[in-house]
């Protein structure tokens, strides 16, 4: 279980450090930074695939991701009494993500690179250093690997730090070039954690939703990020999954209703008769709310658990009715998978927060930075470039 995110210089996420549970609720008003908390944890988690620079690039590149208010924040600007503005910048340009969990830690640093302006590349960001630590929070004596500008090195077996990759290219990532068994077992099993990482916040339900159709089928233990394979997810949950937890979860929400699949020359199609019809209702006929409901129940019942699932606003389109369901099918689901919920539905969010081991953070903003009410911040050290 993750125990602790850190993000930093992430648009308003000027400095956070906050502590996760099996539940972990992320409320706040519009605009308060919950999106942005949610990108910053996707982000992290693409550094597992190789996939953080080009995230960041789709995103208008390092400046337009950066915190955007000034580098120190005076006390005379909180009060008012001047007002807010910045300076000559002293400290270096730094976005910096990570997290622990019950057994390590990770930690990356992006900043901008060297031959900036010399390079049609210049403003892609550059991976000043990484660490990877033992226990909750980074120290001299539990670093087991560490990445500062092209060099890696590792702690062996005899507790010596050797080099691994002198040349890593400043785009890539230790976790991706220097994982391995023999010298790297560690950065092998937590990439491998972070790659199982899933995320869930464009499951579509308008007319042309791909799981709205047929589609060709094969064993889905996990569903995809934009449900088109809910026929096929549902089915496997069916015969290898936990097939009663899915039958009591659309009866929570839907009393008398149930599902089937069909199967016509390998295409799948989701069928679901619900209590007083005389005929099945086909995905195409199901309304935004009740899909997405279906889609969720795929997503959490899945009978490979993720060591994470972050679900943004699944509340959307949902009637008021069915956010209790929900909060009893993420229940559900955490006691397999640790759950993030990022969501503003006052319902779901009062119906998870009385569930035991749930944590609830809530965002505001002042002068423009995110902010956490009542935070305690856990113990946490940034590696040094």
């Amino acid at each position: 279980m993750i125990l602790t995110f850190a993000v930093s210089g992430y648009r308003s996420l000027r400095d956070i450090i906050f502590p996760l549970d099996r539940i972990t609720l992320i409320t706040g008003a519009n605009g308060s930074g919950k999106s942005s908390l949610y990108r910053s944890i996707r982000l992290l988690a693409e550094v597992a695939q190789g996939r953080a620079i080009g995230s960041l690039a789709a995103e208008g590149g390092l400046p337009s991701t950066l915190w955007a208010g000034p580098e120190i924040v005076s006390r005379a600007m909180k009060r008012g009494d001047v007002p807010v503005q910045g300076a000559v910048r002293k400290g270096v340009v730094s976005l910096k993500l990570g997290f622990a969990d019950e057994d390590y830690g990770y930690a990356i640093d992006l900043g901008l690179p060297a031959d900036a302006g010399r390079s049609f590349f210049s403003m892609d960001p550059e991976i000043k250093c990484e660490a990877l630590w033992a226990g909750e929070a980074l120290s001299r004596s539990n670093e087991i690997a560490g990445r500062n500008g092209p060099s890696v090195k590792v702690l062996n077996q005899n507790g010596q730090r050797i080099p691994v990759v002198q040349n890593l290219a400043r785009f890539d990532s230790m976790m991706t070039h220097a994982a391995d068994p023999k010298d790297g077992l560690e950065l092998l099993v937590l990439r491998e954690r972070m790659r199982a990482w899933r995320f869930y916040d464009h499951l579509r339900t308008d007319r042309e939703a791909p799981a709205r159709f047929p589609k060709i089928g094969t064993r889905t233990p996990v569903l995809s990020g934009d449900g088109s394979d809910l026929a096929a997810a549902l089915q496997t949950i069916l015969e290898i999954g936990d097939e009663q937890a899915l039958a009591e979860a659309i009866d929570d929400a839907f009393p008398g209703a149930s599902i089937e699949v069909v199967v016509n020359d390998g295409y799948f199609e989701l069928l679901m008769q619900q209590k007083g019809l005389l005929r099945p209702l086909r995905t195409t006929e199901l309304s935004d709310g009740t899909l997405r409901y279906l889609l969720l129940a795929a997503a959490l019942l899945s009978p490979r658990p993720a060591p994470l699932i972050v679900l943004n606003e699944p509340e959307t389109s949902l009637h008021p009715a069915l956010l209790e369901p929900l909060a009893r099918l993420i229940a559900t689901a955490a006691e397999k998978t640790q759950v993030i919920v990022v969501s503003h539905a006052d319902p779901l969010v009062s119906a998870l927060a009385a569930q035991q081991d749930c944590i609830h953070h809530h965002l505001f903003k002042e002068l423009g930075e995110t902010q956490v009410e009542h935070l305690d911040p856990p113990r946490w050290r940034w590696p040094s470039r």
